[in-house]
């Protein structure tokens, strides 16, 4: 087993939710066993939507995503989560 680097999107609830104070509330709940790997980034949707781009390192095991998944769902001002990119490294 390896370790694996996993690409999640993270998508606010609305145009008006500050994305500095969510960026730190996400760095603040990233479980133990995942490290954040670079910073947390901003992707433009549209109309002013920006979605956050997190990059984690995580074990290569099944369900290795998951509780950081789980844990950036019940951020306040999260909207949904999607993992949309994992690779070895």
């Amino acid at each position: 087993m390896g370790d694996v680097a996993a690409k999640i999107k993270i998508m606010p609830e609305s145009v008006d939710t500050d994305l500095g104070e969510l960026k730190e509330k996400i760095k603040g709940v990233i479980p133990s066993g995942a490290d954040l790997h670079g910073d947390v980034v901003e992707e433009p949707i549209a109309f002013g939507l920006k979605a956050l781009i997190v990059t984690l390192i995580v074990n290569d095991e099944e369900g290795g995503t998951e509780p950081a998944e789980e844990a950036f769902a019940k951020v306040s001002g999260v909207e949904n989560v999607q993992v949309v990119d994992v690779y070895r490294i």
